[in-house]
């Protein structure tokens, strides 16, 4: 392992996953890679979310620009890296002929060369990690291989991060669904004790009402439940 990784490895090391929001750690993690990478004058991490695509954390005007130009086109060596999950060295932008509209407003920004590095979780790709240079010839292999040890490390932050988010909208889901199913029960019991009909007839009772005021079954258990009343309106 070179001193470059070495030092690379020891600063992730470092960052605090735990209480903190994944737009704070990205936001630490692209200025890690900005001083760990050596050509590195601007970084930025791209995620793709189905047909859109956004920059989740920058560090240097110069890597926001140079995402928003390929964001605007739909193609360009970020989005490339982040659909196809390959990396893609761009040595001189102004002779590279791959994206030749991108690259010439990319000139004109102030990009010399490029790269940009997939995000791999689980067996997908999730996005791009993006280093941007004012001069050619800015990365070299070594680079790469920095930038792809900074590209694991965010895709597994990101990807856990929605795995836990999903995880707590799936249990948020089923609470209510149990609440629901719960009231649900009270009220056909309701009607049960009531009219002596059996649990089937008290649930078309309900749906009926649901469906004769357009309101959703839920509320109308919730309603009989907390006033006694099958109100028709």
């Amino acid at each position: 392992m070179s001193e470059a990784s070495s030092t690379l490895h020891a600063a992730l090391a470092r960052v605090v996953l735990a209480g903190r929001e994944l737009p704070e750690v990205l936001d630490e993690v692209v200025r890690i890679a900005r001083r760990a990478i050596p050509g590195a004058e601007a970084t930025s991490v791209t995620l793709i979310r189905g047909e859109r695509s956004f920059t989740a954390a920058f560090d240097g005007q110069l890597a926001m620009d140079a995402d928003e130009l390929q964001y605007q086109r739909g193609y360009g060596p970020c989005m490339d890296a982040a659909r196809a999950g390959e990396t893609f060295l761009v040595a001189d932008m102004t002779t590279d002929d791959r994206w030749p509209d991108y690259g010439r407003h990319a000139v004109e920004r102030g990009v010399r060369s490029s790269l940009s590095t997939p995000l791999p979780f689980q067996g997908a790709t999730i996005g791009g990690l993006n280093v941007y240079s004012t001069r050619v010839d800015g990365f070299g292999e070594a680079d790469v291989a920095l930038a792809e040890e900074v590209a694991a490390f965010v895709a597994v932050v990101v990807g856990n991060a929605e795995a836990a988010s999903r995880a707590v909208e799936d249990a948020a889901n089923m609470r209510r669904a149990m609440a629901t199913r719960a009231v649900i029960e009270q009220a056909k019991g309701i009607l049960m004790e009531r009219h002596k009909i059996t649990a089937e007839q008290a649930f078309t009772v309900l749906t009926h009402a649901s469906q004769q005021r357009n309101v959703k079954l839920r509320e109308i258990a919730d309603e009989l439940v907390a006033t006694g009343e099958l109100t028709a309106r």
